[in-house]
């Protein structure tokens, strides 16, 4: 009986991206044949442990985030890939997601939405944040407009404190042209700023609007307001990197040269979710229905925070929202239905109380008129694809 490939996964499972990886390498070991798997406890950027210098495993897929690990891992002797940007085992092969197009992406996000204003926020101890940083200021500039980039601490090797960092990104909204659109190098940062900009009371996504990069969804869902972010296709990169280690052990050459793999796409969530306004009170309005819609509120309730008579309002929202202030009221109040039938196992009653609609019989008529299917079948289909 042919004994399986001994394989050693150097890979965090503490970040979705990591934990992508790692479903990538399953999805391969079922589709085509088994390992025998070891995945020892492993932080981003541990250095090896002993074990392996003496191990004689088959292969290591590995995200090689140091120079201990990467002399580690070449000094094995066993086939290997690395899955890291920081690219410090330069003979290996190289799977990796495509910075490039996930900044175009981001950039073409923000710039549909009619922004003026652009800035990225990144972290310069990663090769990944440094190549999206200069292929997002590519894209801008391409697009016509200027960006402004978040100052980095000169000769930084380790993390900034939490109060000193939060200073520093306080300063740099604060001076930013508004409205302003700003990718952040991933959904870390992006969690950061987000929370200053409550901290410092500008509004997201009407002054500042916001895009992350992995879409890890805890964090994104757990974010005030939701944090839109580019979904990287960290599932096909693991495949990839399996496939590559595969064919190694098999005795095949493999180019060292690096495999990109494209993001999937935009995961929209509220942090850019709206048109750039030049308008303030329009601005205001918008912050105002994005605040209190669910609570029951109407047109009378806006026209009341915001100096401007009916037709004015009525006539400006078409201008720069595309919708009137009714509609944007049942917009929000719909979206919140959605996300309620699709995550929790409230009756519709209860959902009607949570999202401003006085009966079940209105909410029902006003989700299907949108959607054009009932909240009781919207809801058998969400779980159905799960």
């Amino acid at each position: 009986m042919k004994q399986r490939p001994s394989i050693a996964l150097l890979i965090e499972s503490s970040n979705s991206y990591a934990r992508g990886l790692l479903r990538g390498v399953m999805s391969y070991i079922h589709e085509h044949h088994p390992w025998s798997i070891y995945l020892p406890e492993h932080g981003r950027g541990s250095v090896p442990v002993n074990w392996l210098n003496s191990w004689h495993g088959d292969g290591i897929i590995a995200r090689i985030e140091n120079e201990k690990i990467a002399e580690a891992v070449v000094n094995s002797g066993v086939p290997a890939v690395d899955v890291s940007a920081a690219r410090l085992a330069p003979s290996l092969p190289w799977v990796e997601t495509d910075d490039r197009a996930i900044a175009s992406l981001a950039a073409q996000h923000l710039v549909e939405r009619g922004f003026q204003h652009y800035a990225f926020c990144g972290d310069d101890r990663f090769n990944w944040s440094r190549w999206r940083e200069d292929h997002f200021q590519s894209c801008i500039k391409d697009a016509g407009f200027t960006c402004h980039i978040y100052p980095q601490a000169k000769g930084r090797k380790k993390t900034i404190p939490w109060e000193q960092e939060q200073k520093r990104l306080s300063e740099w909204i604060r001076q930013l042209p508004k409205p302003v659109g700003i990718m952040a190098c991933y959904d870390i940062k992006a969690q950061q700023l987000l929370d200053v900009c409550r901290t410092i009371n500008v509004s997201v996504p009407e002054e500042v609007a916001i895009i992350g990069v992995d879409n890890d969804e805890i964090l994104c869902n757990l974010s005030e307001p939701p944090l839109s972010s580019v979904i990287p296709n960290t599932r096909l990169t693991g495949y990839e990197a399996a496939a590559l280690l595969d064919r190694m052990i098999a005795g095949q050459t493999v180019s060292s040269e690096c495999h990109l793999i494209k993001p999937l796409g935009i995961e929209t969530r509220q942090s850019t979710d709206i048109q750039a306004i030049d308008d303030k009170f329009i601005s205001d309005a918008v912050c105002f229905i994005r605040q209190y819609a669910c609570d029951g509120i109407n047109v009378q309730d806006v026209l009341k925070s915001v100096p401007l008579s009916r037709r004015v309002l009525e006539s400006r929202f078409q201008k720069f929202i595309g919708r009137s202030p009714h509609e944007e009221i049942m917009r929000i109040r719909l979206d919140r239905v959605k996300q309620l039938l699709e995550e929790t196992d409230l009756s519709l009653i209860e959902i009607a109380e949570r999202t401003g609609f006085r009966h079940p019989e209105y909410l029902n008529v006003a989700f299907k008129k949108q959607t054009g299917i009932t909240p009781g079948t919207f809801r058998r289909e969400q779980k159905q694809t799960r």
